[in-house]
């Protein structure tokens, strides 16, 4: 069995550096391959690749623009009335993976809308995003990405969050059926909503294309106290055959390098796998996502 690949969340890691370069540095320093960030933005896509370039990095995962953060939006693939938006950052989001050499796009599903309720207004935001995530796919199938639908909890991060459980998500994924859409498993969120994490990763991690991590309840390292055995959980993944990525999505305590004693040994006891091409492109390469 090989031994897991993980990637340095760049939006919640070394929150102490100014900037993705600087955090891009850091996460090559600390012995990462690869790395992921929710919204990179903010900095122009040729000096972020020149960055992961210069560290040894490969970018594996950027998300869809938030939206109008003023407004209280957080995606809008399935937020009504914002459909013509949504095409719009996601036409961002692809250039911006093309030039940073980067897989995979997490399409985010977005909020229930203000004042209304959760279960009147399901139906017509699940046609919503059907038909963006329909719309999606083609698009990313243009280009050979791939687009993921995380599952975001509503009992402690984001009570308005649309899509919360992998049940919702995988039933979404069946209705649209194209294969360039896959599911992000962040076992944070999954243990909070539904717990039977041995069973719910044995059922879904076929179509599962990242997975995140972070203790529960407190999201930090995964060696910080809480609910979460993660030792048995990453020997799980490994005897299901998972091959993909696992993105270190949580909020170090205190310094982050310090903080990555868990990850270096894992690394001792079971090796420091080099990054598989696996048909990914070649890199030419605000923190509190959820």
């Amino acid at each position: 069995m090989a031994p897991l690949r993980f990637s340095a969340n760049l939006s919640w890691l070394f929150p102490e550096l100014p900037g993705l370069p600087a955090r891009l540095r850091a996460a090559g320093s600390s012995g990462f391959e690869a790395v992921e960030v929710a919204w990179p933005y903010a900095e122009p896509p040729e000096a972020l690749a020149r960055a992961a370039r210069e560290a040894g990095l490969r970018l594996v995962l950027i998300n869809t623009p938030p939206g109008d953060q003023e407004k209280g939006e957080m995606g809008l693939g399935a937020v009504p009335g914002r459909q013509a938006a949504f095409r719009e950052g996601l036409e961002q989001a692809v250039r911006y993976a093309k030039a940073l050499g980067c897989p995979r796009i997490h399409l985010m599903a977005g909020r229930v809308p203000q004042g209304a309720d959760r279960i009147a207004v399901k139906a017509e935001m699940e046609i919503v995003f059907l038909e963006n995530l329909r719309h999606a796919a083609g698009v990313l199938a243009e280009e050979d990405l791939v687009g993921l639908l995380e599952p975001i909890n509503t009992r402690i991060t984001d009570p308005q969050y649309f899509l919360d459980t992998p049940q919702q998500a995988a039933a979404i994924l069946q209705k649209v059926g194209r294969p360039n859409l896959q599911l992000q498993m962040d076992i944070f969120h999954w243990q909070i909503m539904d717990g039977n994490l041995t069973g719910n990763i044995q059922e879904f991690l076929p179509i599962v294309g990242h997975v995140q991590v972070a203790q529960v309840p407190g999201r930090g390292e995964p060696s910080s106290p809480g609910e979460l055995n993660f030792p048995y959980l990453f020997q799980l993944l490994e005897d299901e055959g998972y091959k993909g990525f696992v993105g270190c999505e949580y909020q170090p305590r205190g310094d982050t390098v310090e903080g990555l004693s868990w990850l270096r040994s894992y690394w001792d006891r079971r090796g420091h796998p080099e990054v598989a091409s696996e048909g990914l492109h070649t890199t030419h390469m605000p923190p509190d996502s959820e």
